[in-house]
């Protein structure tokens, strides 16, 4: 561990990044599986808003205005408030994964999409769909760079193998670090930021809606509904 963080330098990094996330491209209404009637709808959404607390609300508007803002929250703070196992966290811990392009996004999402399908809910028909929103985040920090590290140290970007990551991270997290910056696991052209500190992120903007549809052996990427954009064989993942 030691001999990896000794060859690592910092990355001045200043720019936006892609997070991608599960995301509705139209609001369904909650209690339409409850009854047909909407004037129903109407009266269980009013007792919904009666007994559910009431919003956050600064006393410094100015300066914790991003707090209100559910589009920050979504893009920014959920992994850090719903932790959970992944690459560089143990799930004691919250780490917020983001990438250089939206294509990016897609090959490292479509990845533990389709590992979810398979092997948590054990589906393997063809026709599922998943919809997904794309942000655009502002990431400004000095990043701990394992880029050229990750090729003498390969386990740094085993596919499912995340030991000597998590051990990274554990480290990265205790002292203090903000984040780091590596070369993608599913698209080695593209790279990844991982941020452990919410405060180098900021300025959220909505980017893109996707549509993920598995047919057959790939998973079929749609920007536009209807249209492709990007195909991926199911086979990569294995």
């Amino acid at each position: 561990m030691n001999s990896l963080f000794a060859q690592l330098t910092l990355a001045d990094f200043q720019q936006d990044v892609a997070r991608n996330i599960v995301s509705l491209r139209q609001s369904q209404d909650l209690f339409d599986d409850l009854t047909p009637d909407p004037a129903e709808w109407l009266l269980a959404q009013k007792v919904e808003d009666e007994v559910k607390p009431p919003p956050y609300r600064s006393r410094t508007p100015i300066i914790d205005r991003p707090f209100e803002d559910a589009q920050w929250f979504n893009a920014i703070m959920w992994p850090f408030k719903h932790r959970q196992s992944s690459r560089f966290s143990d799930g004691t811990y919250g780490v917020w994964y983001g990438s250089e392009s939206v294509e990016t996004t897609v090959y490292e999402s479509a990845y533990h999409w389709h590992r979810g399908l398979l092997c948590d809910a054990g589906f393997e028909q063809m026709g599922v769909i998943a919809e997904r929103k794309v942000y655009s985040v502002a990431c400004h920090a000095a990043l701990l760079d394992f880029r050229q590290a990750s090729h003498k140290h390969p386990y740094l970007l085993h596919p499912s193998d995340y030991g000597l990551c998590q051990s990274v991270g554990s480290r990265i997290h205790r002292e203090g670090h903000p984040g780091l910056v590596t070369q993608s696991v599913r698209r080695p052209a593209g790279q990844n930021v991982a941020i452990f500190n919410p405060g180098v992120l900021s300025n959220a903007r909505h980017n893109c809606q996707l549509t993920y549809r598995l047919e057959g052996e790939q998973i079929v990427v749609e920007k536009q509904p209807g249209i492709t954009w990007i195909t991926l064989a199911t086979a990569r993942f294995s």
